[in-house]
């Protein structure tokens, strides 16, 4: 799968160099962690000049940029499919979750340093950024095909705020299983299970007439949060 947003003509051979530096990098930031790699170091481990490893990628951002691209490119088709054999909202969702961290977990190392990006909304790799603008979009088109199939009714104000709470409630999700240092992240499996019952019960009475004030509160919140 070709990487998006390259900086050149992609000729095969330019395809393959550029494939190459990214896979150092990944290699290196799985290995030594993203802080503590130099692009010097994967222009070395690519088997390039630096001013090459500078000419297909502007900086180890841009790598990392890359890595989002194509985690959630490649992981599109198989979240509608896993999706497909369920009606219940709780599994959907349950599917998105399993495979975004299945995607993330050979990088978990690297993955640790980038969530201290996440709070400053001008970082490029923050989640909350603009350059991150097109990852957290479909990552929150996953969520919204969730809700859309499933078997609970929305209220027709949440509905269009839904996906983008879901998302939130995902990074929440993943942040915990970064620092999660229990056996294969036991304790993050549990978070998941108890919180997605609890999520889907309280959005099966989100439409009773009571809930309309709590609603209308959250969706303020909501809009003051959103990117």
């Amino acid at each position: 799968m070709n990487i998006p947003a390259m900086k050149v003509r992609p000729t095969p051979r330019a395809e393959d160099t550029r494939r190459r530096i990214y896979e150092a990098a990944l290699e290196l930031f799985r290995e030594k962690g993203f802080e503590q790699t130099t692009m010097r170091d994967i222009a070395a481990k690519a088997g390039v000049a630096l001013g090459g490893a500078y000419y297909y990628f502007s900086s180890k951002e841009a790598i990392v940029l890359a890595f989002y691209h194509e985690i959630q490119e490649s992981s599109h088709d198989d979240i509608l499919e896993a999706m497909a054999g369920h009606k219940k909202l709780k599994d959907r969702i349950r599917c998105v979750l399993e495979k975004r961290f299945a995607l993330l977990a050979p990088n978990r190392k690297f993955c640790d340093a980038l969530f201290r990006h996440a709070p400053d909304r001008d970082d490029p790799l923050s989640p909350f950024s603009e350059e991150t603008r097109p990852i957290r979009e479909r990552s929150i088109e996953h969520l919204r095909a969730a809700v859309e199939g499933g078997d609970v009714k929305v209220p027709p104000d949440l509905k269009p705020q839904l996906p983008y709470l879901l998302w939130l409630y995902q990074m929440g999700l993943i942040l915990f299983w970064l620092y999660d240092r229990s056996p294969d992240q036991q304790r993050t499996e549990k978070l998941m299970e108890k919180s997605l019952g609890l999520l889907v019960s309280l959005l099966r009475i989100s439409g009773l007439p009571l809930m309309k004030p709590l609603r209308k509160t959250a969706l303020e919140l909501v809009e003051t949060m959103a990117p």
